[in-house]
């Protein structure tokens, strides 16, 4: 039974879905009332000045079944679309500009749609009025005719102009542009124009009146603003003319000209007249004043000369314009003046004058540098032109050197004095310019002829004592060689009238004094050197002072003279000893070092040569330009220098030449006898090889200052450890047994047997207890100048610790600048000039620089010692 009752709910389910599938409703628009932005279109209005492409509206409907809709715009067959809908959306935008005074209302069709049904609907859509429109004149620009004789406050036209607007927008009002300066007024309102009272028309006076008038609507929206538009139009009024004018004259005022050479019976001048009332004129009838020099016709008004114009004795005439009506009869009149003048003819050019008439050259005598502005006044020139008028005018220019001087006036009308002025003082320098020309020019300035006229103005200057002494130059550069005798010339200069002797320069700061190694001939000016005076390019090669030269008056100038001594190649290149004795170990070289006393290159720049050698001639080579003279490449060890000479020593002298370059050059030989060995080789590997490494000192020392400072981090952990452990236990134990090297023990020292006086160079003193035997041993790698060095030698205690070198000796002036040799090389710098050695320095160094080398291995084994107790 409940399984039924479910299958007949099944079925009725089934049929009421059923009933429903099949039903489909139209969609439909809302309506939303006539000031609704959405809905369908009801009584929708908008303003003509939307501007294209706002969204003005939105189509919005609904499907009763709930499904989406479509919305479609369209318009009548051959309508303008205005309007696009979005057909999702709904949104309606303008596409087309609107035209309220063209089309005030548009038709369109709205659909909407589901998909299945359509509905469309016919809507209207209204164009609202904007103040977009100006006033249109309807009978405007226009011409009219009125007599002047019409009266003031008469209607003479109405203007009529239509907006095409509603509302305020179309209602129009009228003005004049220029009312003010107008002789017309024109009504508001009904635009009707008149003439002002007051004013009445005169044809003699203005025949046309142009009258702007101005139409202007009552305004309106536009665009969201408040717009006033208006309109322009001319109305031309012919004024028409009335028989009322007396004739008058044309092209006045009247100037007539008589040629001073015209004859009787020549036209002078031609008057017209007219009548004033020009729209139906008379005929006119001329006369002038009665008078015996001019006449004139009737009826054409030309002026006629009766007499010659030398008789002429007034200029101005009247003459009279009469009306005669047809009758035959004279009416009005008008009076005019007439000026005749007799013209002159430009036949007289510009004139000098001088006191006794026309002159065309004039002097003047005066001295240099006048001052500025001072008038030239022995000079009296007078210029004239006879002629009259434009004839007479002409210009004054002074043509000459520079622009010393001026002319004034420089312009002229028939006579004038003229007057010569100082602009520039200093260019009249007698110096330059003994005497000046100056051509004076007088020419015509607005006459075809340009008639001129020149005279010549001559300045002959004289001297006076205005300038200090000049020299040819401002400076004078001399050169002269160091051999020149005394009373040698060394360079001349020249100048004017004046005593010359010469100065110190007061800025040098070396000399501070006054040169006292040249002298001048006064009369001359030759510099030359004292009779006693030597001069050397290696003492000094630059010189420079002042010349003074001064006038009699104390007016002086200054020049510098810069002199130069040339050096000559007058020394010869020297060693320190002609017999050299050098130490070689092989693979380093030896140096040998001459010097040349000549201040300059190429004289002092010095080329060294090996001559000879013994006992074999090439095994050797050196360094042209450093002098260091080392073995051939393939020469490795003793056993090939052996195996070449066949002898157990290896011994060699070699003749070394040093040569300058200068013109004539200058050499100078020397024997150097080179002792060949090879370096000592250490035991213990890199560490040995590194120590007797002679050429890195420092490198030495920084190891031992580094292995001494690790020594001593190392002992302050262990210290340090060891008294934290012995702290925590109450008791104190002892590490290890120290052994105290007793006091009395000797250092390192150096001592020089040869002196005797406490200087510094005693801290390198070797302190001997006993006299040992003697020991010839040689200066290994050592470049010094001694052959042989026989030093006492005493092999002392090894040392506690390693110590650095004592500090080098300060430097005395005029001694050579030593460094302390370290433990493996001894480094020194290279003077210029090398002063000759003493003996007992030489031996110092030797005694020094052996010791060092005897005691290397020594040294580093008793170090290696100490280090090892220290641990």
């Amino acid at each position: 039974m409940k399984n039924v009752r479910i299958l007949n709910l099944s079925l009725l389910f089934v049929f009421v879905h059923a009933c429903f599938a099949q039903a489909d409703f139209a969609p439909y628009f809302y309506d939303n009332g006539p000031y609704s932005n959405n809905g369908n279109l009801a009584l929708f209005s908008l303003s003509e000045d939307m501007p294209v492409g706002t969204q003005i509206y939105c189509l919005n409907g609904t499907d009763p079944e709930g499904h989406e809709v479509r919305y479609g715009l369209s318009f009548d067959p051959g309508s303008k679309e205005y309007f696009r809908v979005d057909p999702r959306s709904g949104n309606i935008t303008l596409v087309e500009k609107l035209d309220r005074e063209k089309q005030d209302s548009i038709d369109v069709i709205i659909s909407i749609t589901d998909g299945r049904s359509k509905v469309m609907e016919r809507v209207t859509i209204f164009v609202m009025d904007a103040n977009d429109e100006k006033p249109d004149f309807q009978n405007m620009p226009a011409i009219i005719d009125v007599l002047e004789t019409t009266e003031s406050g008469s209607s003479i036209f109405k203007v009529e102009a239509v907006d095409k607007d509603t509302g305020s927008g179309g209602s129009v009002t009228y003005y004049l542009q220029s009312p003010q300066s107008s002789m017309f007024a024109i009504d508001r309102h009904s635009g009707v124009l008149r003439i002002k009272f007051g004013e009445m028309l005169d044809y003699e006076k203005t025949k046309t009146h142009f009258v702007t008038i101005i139409a202007k609507d009552g305004g309106g929206n536009f665009n969201g603003k408040e717009q006033f538009l208006s309109s322009f139009a001319t109305l031309t009024i012919n004024v028409i003319d009335a028989q009322d004018t007396p004739p008058s004259f044309i092209g006045t005022p009247y100037f007539g000209y008589v040629y001073e050479i015209s004859t009787p019976g020549s036209e002078i001048f031609t008057v017209s007249a007219e009548d004033g009332d020009v729209g139906n004129p008379n005929p006119i009838r001329y006369s002038l004043d009665e008078d015996a020099v001019f006449g004139i016709n009737t009826t054409t008004g030309c002026i006629t000369l009766l007499i010659p114009p030398n008789y002429l004795k007034r200029e101005v005439f009247n003459v009279k314009a009469s009306e005669v009506s047809p009758e035959g009869r004279l009416m009005d009149y008008g009076v005019t003046t007439v000026v005749i003048r007799v013209m002159d003819l430009n036949n007289n050019p510009p004139t000098f004058y001088g006191e006794n008439g026309p002159q065309n050259m004039f002097e003047l005598t005066m001295y240099e540098h006048p001052p500025e502005g001072e008038i030239l006044r022995g000079l009296k020139v007078t210029v004239n032109d006879s002629d009259q008028g434009a004839n007479a005018k002409f210009n004054l220019k002074l043509i000459g050197p520079g622009r010393m001087l001026r002319v004034v006036p420089q312009t002229v009308l028939n006579e004038a004095q003229v007057t010569i002025l100082v602009e520039d003082s200093a260019a009249m320098d007698y110096e330059k310019h003994h005497f000046l020309t100056y051509k004076l020019l007088a020419v015509e300035i607005d006459t075809s002829e340009r008639f001129s006229a020149t005279a010549d103005i001559v300045i002959h200057l004289l001297d006076t004592n205005d300038n200090a002494p000049k020299f040819s130059s401002d400076y004078y550069i001399a050169r002269i060689p160091e051999n020149s005798p005394g009373g040698s010339n060394v360079v001349s200069v020249t100048v004017s009238h004046l005593k010359i002797h010469v100065i110190a320069d007061l800025r040098h700061w070396e000399l501070k004094c006054k040169s006292d190694l040249f002298l001048i001939q006064p009369a001359s000016g030759i510099i030359y050197t004292q009779p006693w005076a030597s001069l050397d390019a290696e003492v000094k090669s630059k010189y420079n002072f002042y010349v003074k030269a001064e006038d009699a008056e104390g007016k002086y100038n200054l020049a510098e003279v810069f002199v130069t001594v040339l050096d000559l190649n007058d020394h010869p290149p020297a060693f320190n000893n002609n017999f050299l004795q050098k130490t070689m170990v092989i693979g380093a070289p030896v140096k040998i070092e001459a010097v040349d006393d000549d201040a300059e290159i190429p004289n002092n720049v010095i080329e060294y040569a090996i001559m000879k050698a013994e006992p074999d001639n090439n095994i050797f080579d050196i360094d042209t330009d450093t002098g260091e003279i080392k073995l051939k490449s393939y020469i490795k060890s003793m056993a090939i220098i052996q195996n070449i000479t066949k002898k157990r020593d290896c011994s060699w002298s070699l003749v070394v030449q040093a040569r300058d370059r200068g013109q004539p050059s200058f050499s100078t030989t020397a024997v150097v006898k080179i002792d060949i060995t090879e370096a000592t080789h250490l035991k213990g590997g890199p560490l040995g090889s590194f120590l007797i490494n002679r050429n890195n000192p420092m490198q030495i020392i920084g190891m031992l200052v580094g292995l001494i400072s690790l020594m001593v981090i190392v002992t302050i952990i262990i210290s340090t450890a060891t008294f934290m452990r012995n702290k925590r236990s109450n008791r104190i134990l002892p590490n290890r047994r120290v052994r105290r090297r007793p006091r009395s023990q000797n250092l390192w020292s150096f001592r020089n047997p040869f002196r005797k006086s406490e200087t510094q160079r005693e801290k390198f003193r070797i302190k001997e207890d006993e006299m040992e035997p003697e020991v010839i041993v040689e200066n290994v790698n050592y470049n010094n100048n001694i052959s042989n060095v026989v030093r006492h030698w005493c092999p002392p205690p090894p040392p506690c610790a390693p110590s650095l070198p004592p500090p080098p000796p300060s430097y005395f002036h005029g001694e050579r600048h030593w460094t302390v040799p370290t433990v493996s090389a001894a480094v020194a710098p290279k003077p210029r000039k090398k002063p000759l050695l003493e003996r007992q320095d030489t031996m110092n160094k030797a005694l020094v620089s052996e010791l060092k080398m005897r005691l290397e291995p020594s040294t580093v084994a008793n170090s290696s010692l100490v280090l090892y107790s220290h641990l």
